[in-house]
């Protein structure tokens, strides 16, 4: 993928443009501040909720058995966030880790859990479970060094299956516990949206995971957005929610190299920062 240009000084790219953010709204404030500070009007339509797992069981006898355990992935703020709140509620501290290894997805997870005291040991480059692999392999010494090797990977309820099978077939033991879950959210600005939508008052709708996309489809009853977002532009985060978005029929126009919020946001800038110009 091309290096992303820089946006033009002077006036705000993204001045008179109207972005729609799909992402939980307890995560919303920093992705929409970075696309204010471009000038456009931000309108928040959560699709997703994060929310507490059905059970806490496995969680929980996972924290209680972490001796047994070479190393933990954190795939995500939340995961983390959710982690320690029972780590704590089961009367355990940070200190527990420091005989494991830890694994954070995103500068993002990696920061807090630093904030927390914890150790990070690795931070891939690449966010996507591929590249998290990748990134596990080299730091052992080879996919052969992760035989026998016991991974601990609190997550989200439903989430891409590809890390703990690519680490089970190279012969290591993976644990994965539901540490929170993604649902649709109890209210949404769903009528205030599908007007703006009905009457072209939409520059951008971005979507943030899998899941915004699926519950998107899933609030307006279809399973193909190509009517809906006629003349929208779509901004997805990364490639595996770019290819969700193709599930129902869109087209990615903007997607970072580097697969973070910020990163988005400075990539729709830069894409009405070249139409303008």
């Amino acid at each position: 993928m091309p290096p992303e240009p820089q946006p033009q000084t002077g006036r705000q790219p993204l001045a008179n443009r109207t972005v729609v953010i799909t992402r939980a709204r307890a995560q919303a404030d920093e992705f929409a501040s970075a696309l204010e500070s471009y000038g456009a009007r931000v309108v928040a339509c959560p699709t997703i909720e994060i929310v507490e797992p059905e059970s806490y069981v496995a969680l929980d006898e996972a924290i209680e058995n972490l001796f047994g355990y070479d190393w933990l992935i954190f795939t995500s703020v939340n995961s983390v966030d959710y982690f320690f709140r029972r780590l704590a509620i089961l009367g355990h501290d940070a200190s527990e880790l420091d005989e494991l290894r830890v694994c954070a997805v995103g500068a993002a997870t990696a920061d807090r859990l630093r904030d927390g005291e914890v150790h990070v040991d690795v931070v891939p480059i690449e966010f996507k479970a591929e590249g998290v692999f990748a990134a596990l392999s080299d730091y052992v010494g080879g996919r052969g060094a992760l035989a026998c090797l016991n991974f601990l990977l609190p997550r989200a309820a439903v989430a891409r299956d590809f890390l703990p099978n690519a680490l089970a077939e190279a012969g290591a033991r993976v644990d994965v516990v539901a540490a929170y879950r993604t649902v649709p959210p109890q209210t949404t600005d769903r009528a205030r949206v599908e007007a703006m939508l009905v009457g072209g008052a939409v520059d951008c709708i971005t979507f943030t995971s899998s899941s915004t996309v699926h519950n998107f489809a899933q609030l307006f009853d279809t399973t193909d957005l190509r009517i809906l977002l006629a003349g929208v532009t779509v901004a997805c985060i990364g490639d595996i929610t770019a290819r969700t978005t193709a599930d129902y029929g869109l087209t990615t126009d903007i997607q970072p190299a580097e697969f973070t919020t910020p990163a988005l946001a400075r990539a729709i800038a830069n894409y009405f920062a070249t139409l303008d110009n």
